[in-house]
């Protein structure tokens, strides 16, 4: 047993300690002036109005009043409002709380009026009262959005003059490869309404899966929306072996577009084209090109996945799903995709280079042009646009009418914007929020590794936008591709709304304000003034970590928006409150988490404490590695390694230590590092002290097993495959994590 030392000076350090919490409490208290003078909205609200100016007085909204509303076509949002307020809405002008529409506003403009006797708010359109009435909800006590308000409410008088800089303020949410339901989907349109994002775009088919009722070819959806079990889709992204998912009836999609539509939300369908049809592909071979594919190494799958261009047929196919996408959805826009398509399956379609030649064509990518022009013809018969990924531009111009989603750059956001298409500005870098926040949180690293003040601290101006570009900029997009979900309890919204709050704070903000000049510590303090409205919402988003320091023998622990904060002290896995600094002299064995109703911070601690260590090991296996991804080369600790095929029942993979390692944690897993993919689905690990003997620990779970303070220095570790298959052409194996002791 180590013997614990509380240093001399520790007594001093919490004084010190005790001296920064009650300045930092006298500041609070500045704060709270501050607000006082300024006025609520004006400190609190998100995003920031253009105009606010405050007047004496307050009004009471009382039980007995009443929503007025002008002309009919706010019949709607008089109804949302009084969803909150739960008093009586009426066709009159003379009402307590009076909706109109004022000509003289631009769209989605609006002014709201609190004045002692009344509220007013008037819109340039629908969209413009109810961005007011949004406004006049977070003025409100918080508890209006958790249906426990009291009447009465007071809210301050003033007056809000306000507009959103870009008409398009979007989100997107790929529900195919998590499957989300239609209450899942409209609880979400809920919290993006409360920030006044006004598009939300459904990622609707992918290889993994076909999530909407296409009553011409109602395969698509019966078979494509479920994967595992007896599906014929791969497993990929699901629950492993149970058969899982599910799609939109066309009767739930009108739903939720009216839904959206009360919300002044516009909800834009994609359909992934020409690429990402390999779900498609699996119930309909005849739109793949013309070669027979290698499928020895994935148990009989087609990796296929983008149509044949050159083949007619294949448009006569499209011509039906557009149709009914087209009447479905009265957005402007339907987005018909053009990312990532692997061109080299038309490399080697006969057909395709007979086309190519026949028509004249340089490139793969003129080719994929040819094909994106003919499903924008479609669209345009049903009077819409076609929106597309920057990807879809690359081998010649499209209809000047393409609206064009920029995700792979700045560079090509800018390039989209220079050629005069209408463009949303969503690179990956900053607007992807299925990204991690920290290299140690959950989510994918590819694109960069971002919290919500990145996304707050982007600008066009910034990122190298002329004015010109800026000119066919109509907005930004934040994005969640749910890959990564399937592996976090997607029945609970709680990843989902780590991942994107309060990074949709951040978006909503950057929307929706003119100035291009960003002020993090000013918008800071509003958003952790919005955390109230957060929790009553019920959102699980995220904090700032904790802030841990370790000096004179004392671990100290704050946070800048005064979260309550908990620790664990290692090996115990017990949860404590942390309430005053801590005397140690190990300071490695305390890890931190501020928690706030369903929010919390990711866990923070001193360096030490993350160490890990890389002693040498051997990989070896029942499946034999890729070259290029060799076992030799993932020994390096450096990347993954591959299989030359997937895993079958009895495969097996193997580390051996060349010397037997103490520590208190081990993970060794299967798949890529940041998608439940290319992994043994089910499986179970053994550990050997000697090399010899093997004894079972537990079982995989998402391809992956921690080893948790292990008895002995362990020699070495095998994973057994359980299951046939795993919806993918070979097997990833991770080298180890490994903790050492503390």
């Amino acid at each position: 047993m180590r013997k614990k030392t509380s240093p001399p000076e520790a007594v001093g350090s919490f004084a010190i300690q005790k001296k920064s919490m009650k300045i930092r409490y006298l500041m609070l208290c500045l704060m709270a002036s501050l607000v006082a003078v300024l006025g609520y909205a004006q400190s609190c609200l998100v995003p920031a109005p253009q105009h606010y100016l405050p007047a004496n007085g307050y009004f009471n909204i009382e039980r007995t009043m009443t929503i007025g509303y002008e002309a009919d076509v706010l019949r709607d949002a008089a109804d949302y409002l009084n969803q909150y307020l739960n008093i009586e809405t009426c066709e009159r002008a003379d009402a307590d709380i009076r909706l109109h529409l004022d000509a003289t506003l631009d769209s989605e403009a609006y002014r709201l009026d609190i004045a002692c006797d009344g509220i007013t708010i008037a819109g340039g359109d629908y969209g413009g009262v109810f961005n007011g009435i949004v406004t006049l909800m977070q003025m409100l006590p918080s508890e209006v959005y958790s249906d426990d308000l009291e009447l009465p409410a007071r809210v301050e008088c003033c007056r809000v003059e306000d507009a959103p800089r870009f008409e398009h303020r979007g989100f997107m949410l790929d529900v195919c490869r998590t499957w989300m339901d239609k209450g899942a989907v409209m609880a979400y349109i809920d919290l993006l309404a409360y920030h006044k994002i006004n598009h939300l775009r459904l990622h609707l088919t992918d290889d993994e899966a076909w999530r909407i009722e296409i009553k011409s070819h109602p395969e698509l959806a019966e078979v494509g929306g479920f994967r595992g079990g007896d599906s014929p889709i791969w497993p990929r992204y699901g629950k492993w072996n149970e058969r899982w998912g599910g799609y939109y009836t066309q009767e739930d999609i009108r739903e939720m577009v009216d839904y959206a539509r009360v919300r002044n939300i516009v909800i834009v369908p994609e359909i992934d084209l020409p690429g990402h049809s390999l779900c498609m592909a699996t119930m309909h071979p005849e739109i793949l090109c013309n070669y027979e594919p290698n499928t020895s190494a994935a148990f009989g799958y087609d990796t296929r996945s983008a149509f044949c261009p050159s083949n007619e047929e294949n448009y006569t196919l499209l011509e039906d799903i557009i149709g009914e996408i087209c009447e479905l959805f009265p957005s402007e826009y339907i987005h018909i995709g053009g990312d990532e398509v692997d061109m080299s399956q038309w490399r080697r379609c006969p057909d395709c280079q007979s086309f190519m030649q026949r028509h004249n064509m340089a490139s793969t990518e003129a080719l994929q042009a040819y094909f994106m022009t003919r499903l924008g013809d479609m669209v345009a018969r049903y009077d819409k646009q076609a929106a597309v990924w920057n990807e879809a531009i690359d081998g010649g111009r499209l209809d000047d009418g393409t609206l064009v989603y920029g995700w792979e750059s700045v560079k090509e956001c800018r390039r989209a914007a220079a050629e005069g298409y209408a463009t949303v500005v969503m690179p990956g870098q900053y607007f992807y929020f299925d990204m991690k926040q920290t290299p140690r949180e959950p989510g994918h690293d590819w694109a960069a590794i971002f919290d919500c003040r990145k996304v707050y601290e982007f600008s066009l101006p910034s990122a190298g936008f002329t004015a010109e570009e800026q000119g066919s900029v109509v907005g930004f997009e934040g994005s969640f591709f749910s890959e990564v979900y399937a592996s976090h309890n997607p029945e609970n919204s709680d990843y989902i709304h780590y991942q994107t709050f309060p990074r949709m704070v951040s978006l909503s903000e950057i929307c929706w304000t003119n100035s291009d000049e960003r002020d993090w510590e000013a918008f800071y303090r509003r958003m952790v003034a919005h955390y109230d409205r957060l929790d009553a919402m019920g959102v699980a988003y995220r904090l700032m970590p904790p802030v841990v320091k370790y000096e004179d023998g004392v671990l100290a622990v704050t946070t800048d928006d005064h979260s309550p904060i908990y620790y664990r002290r290692e090996p115990m896995n017990v949860e404590m409150l942390y309430r005053e600094p801590i005397a140690t002299a190990t300071p490695a064995e305390y890890s931190f988490v501020a928690r706030r109703g369903r929010a919390q911070s990711p866990e923070a601690a001193v360096a030490s404490h993350f160490k890990t260590i890389t002693p040498s090991f051997k990989f070896s296996s029942s499946m034999a590695d890729r070259e290029r991804f060799s076992f030799e080369k993932a020994e390096g600790y450096g990347r993954l390694a591959r299989t030359t095929r997937a895993a079958d029942v009895g495969d097996w993979v193997m580390y051996t230590f060349d010397t037997p390692v103490k520590c208190r944690r081990m993970k060794v897993a299967t798949g890529n590092f940041q998608l439940p993919r290319y992994l043994f689905e089910n499986g179970y690990v053994e550990v050997s002290y000697d090399g010899v003997q093997f004894h079972r620990v537990g079982e995989l779970e998402c391809g992956a097993f921690v080893i948790e303070y292990p008895a002995r220095p362990i020699k070495a570790v095998r994973i057994t495959c359980t299951s046939q298959g795993n919806g993918a052409e070979w097997v990833s194996v991770q080298p180890p994590t490994i903790w050492p002791l503390l």
